[in-house]
């Protein structure tokens, strides 16, 4: 096998990358090594649309909530549902 060469020192992140568009990754990085499963801890979670048939008073409630915490009426129906959901796991 090839020895790798040095990776250099950037000033910026500009210069590092224009030197990635210019160079071979191969020549540095042993790519054989790299991590089969990586770690993407700040990507948001995948959602998926749900319809849900809820009374009006109920609706208007939360719409009332909502604007009382500016937040959209729809994050404060996901919030409230996320800390059920993790009250209900911890009572297990």
């Amino acid at each position: 096998m090839n020895r790798l060469k040095p990776i250099p020192q950037f000033k910026n992140e500009d210069e590092e990358a224009e030197f990635w568009v210019t160079h071979d990754s191969t020549e540095y990085v042993d790519w054989s090594k790299a991590t089969v499963n990586p770690v993407f801890p700040n990507l948001k979670l995948s959602t998926k649309t749900i319809t849900m048939r809820v009374p009006a008073s109920l609706l208007n409630t939360l719409k009332a909530i909502a604007n009382k915490k500016d937040v959209p009426y729809q994050s404060l129906i996901k919030m409230f549902l996320d800390e059920k959901v993790r009250e209900e796991q911890g009572a297990v």
